[in-house]
């Protein structure tokens, strides 16, 4: 055993052991551990175990034990949740909290993931994600707007639905030429990503979105100056911007009027800004006046051929194909998947990779992205192998061990616990409708359209430089009405024959077993002893009437704070 030294974060002493310790440690304990524990173990995904071994380090490098596992009722829900947008039914909970088998979590994901019975959800889910991420959560609900919020979403449905390797989708939006609507002509959903980027200010906004959203690197703030603390300077910003200055959205207006119907994305000559399209460069201003010129030049240094003929070169084409070949779009991509399960990425914010922003786990980001690359891009095998991991199996609920690991005071994530964090107002959504079987009919059409009216209550732009938006349940007077009393809610408490709470009235069980039922059913756990006694006062109170005491209880669920907790 090596003498103490101070530890490289938390400056208190503790004991480095030598190899030939280790061994023997892992020996004692691997002879310790249930086989079936390591019979799990060996079955996971190689990626998985990866996630493991790196993440458990840094547990041993910062002294810090993990929660245990979360109950299987809680990890269910957090599951479902977090891969098709809604919690389980009580049918989908029962059956996997009745499964006994040791490969009870691999078959619940593979099943999400790979059962037809699901492929609506996920690609519903996902389109819904991405749509948010490359359009904002109101992108095509404005005025003459060049988007079409449907046409980006069903580029997306069909994307996710034929699980479309990652790689190819960003190619794709990226490059895109085509209008912009379902049912138009030359229809080309992808196209929705840039239509209202490229026109604006220079195609200032299709350049920072661009390299933010698929490569991580945050460019906006040296459009005018150099960034102190980033390596990427204003020149780069302009070499990056020229990939996109043959590219046009024209508008096409409804007939008859000058409302705009859609938009037609192109690919045409750029003259440059010194008039000479054999040359076509672009001008920028550094802050002391003096004027530069920038041509297409990738981040890595690649030039591309500075012509603005789109028959000698199209730019956007030349920088699809050098960002689908770049480390960056790896570890981009994982680290917003990260984020999406562990509720924190390894960077703060999640889409910059620059590197003046440490990662949390560097090692992990880095090889997690070359595995998804050998993977062939595929997204739902990463999700497999973060799903199946160690740390997003763990309770929610901190130790006395963990309790420091607190990302909300700006300490980087150890994911030693399940962060809370709250439901997605699509993901409220889309639970209250699966309590709610009324709620469900209609064409799809009718049922996005009813579902988008429902989200625009929750809508909140903060302003800043890319102009993000955020869906949340904030508590306001009208969110709140909206819960106590609203359509969906009302529908969702209904007792009617067929509907979850007249069903649960009339099975042939006591009136506690019900409330365990609804506390599985929106928590993921049987009731407490405190609410069941709730329970039994409000069935005195109701004089008997079981389906009365389950609709209140069942309302009380829907408007408390652990409902709309992921946990």
């Amino acid at each position: 055993m090596h003498p103490p030294h101070l530890g490289p974060t938390t400056g208190r002493y503790k004991m480095t052991l030598c190899p030939q310790t280790i061994t023997r440690i892992a020996v004692v304990l691997a002879a310790l551990l249930p086989a079936s524990w390591a019979c799990a173990q060996s079955n996971l995904p190689s990626q998985t175990q990866l996630i493991n071994k790196h993440i458990q380090q840094g547990w041993i490098d910062y002294e810090l034990k993990p929660s245990p596992a979360s109950p299987d009722g809680k990890w269910c829900r957090r599951v479902y949740l977090d891969i098709i947008g809604r919690i389980p039914t009580p049918a989908e909970l029962d059956a996997f909290l009745q499964d006994k088998g040791a490969d009870k979590d691999h078959r619940l994901v593979n099943m999400l993931l790979h059962d037809d019975r699901y492929t609506e959800e996920y690609a519903r889910n996902w389109a819904t994600v991405w749509t948010n991420i490359l359009i904002g959560q109101t992108g095509g609900n404005e005025r003459n707007s060049l988007t079409s919020r449907p046409g980006m979403s069903k580029y997306l449905r069909d994307s996710f639905a034929r699980n479309k390797p990652y790689n190819d989708m960003v190619f794709e939006l990226v490059t895109a030429t085509g209008s912009t609507k379902p049912g138009t002509e030359n229809f080309n959903g992808a196209t929705n990503f840039l239509a209202m980027k490229v026109n604006e200010d220079q195609a200032t906004l299709a350049t920072s979105s661009t390299s933010r959203i698929f490569m991580g690197l945050q460019v906006q703030c040296t459009q005018c100056h150099n960034h102190p603390f980033n390596q990427w300077k204003q020149q780069k910003f302009w070499e990056f911007n020229s990939f996109f200055r043959q590219t046009r959205a024209l508008r096409r207006y409804a007939e008859g009027t000058r409302d705009v119907s859609h938009a037609e994305l192109v690919d045409e000559d750029f003259a440059g800004e010194a008039g000479d399209p054999s040359k076509a460069i672009v001008f920028y201003e550094l802050r002391n006046g003096v004027t530069r010129t920038a041509g297409p030049v990738f981040m890595d240094g690649t030039e591309v051929d500075v012509s603005g003929y789109v028959s000698d070169v199209n730019r956007r084409e030349a920088l699809g194909k050098m960002m689908i070949e770049s480390e960056f779009m790896d570890k981009m991509i994982v680290n917003r998947m990260w984020a999406h399960f562990m509720g924190y990425a390894f960077t703060k914010p999640v889409d910059d990779l620059g590197p003046h922003n440490v990662a949390s786990h560097p090692m992990l980001l880095e090889e997690l992205g070359a595995e998804f690359r050998k993977a062939s891009f595929d997204l739902k095998q990463l999700i497999q192998w973060i799903a199946l991991s160690e740390p997003y199996r763990l309770s929610s609920q901190t130790t006395r061990s963990n309790a420091s690991d607190d990302p909300q005071q700006g300490e980087p994530p150890k994911f030693t616990h399940f962060y809370l964090r709250q439901m997605s107002a699509e993901q409220l959504y889309q639970s209250l409708v699966s309590t709610n079987k009324a709620s469900a009919r209609g064409s799809y059409e009718s049922q996005e359209a009813e579902r988008n009216r429902w989200l625009q209550q929750f809508v909140t732009a903060f302003g800043t430089d890319e102009g993000d938006e955020s869906t949340s349940f904030n508590g306001s007077i009208p969110q709140a009405l909206m819960m106590f009393n609203g359509d969906l809610v009302r529908n969702s408490t209904t007792t009617d024959s067929g509907s979850f709470l007249g069903d649960l009235a009339r099975e042939n069980m006591k009136p506690g077993d019900k409330v365990h039922r609804l506390f599985l059913a929106g928590m993921g756990r049987r009731a407490s002893r405190d609410e069941l006694t709730i329970a039994n006062k409000l069935l005195a109170a109701r004089k008997g009437d079981q389906a009365a005491m389950l609709q209140d209880m069942w309302w009380a669920i829907l408007n408390s704070n652990e409902f709309i907790i992921n946990h």
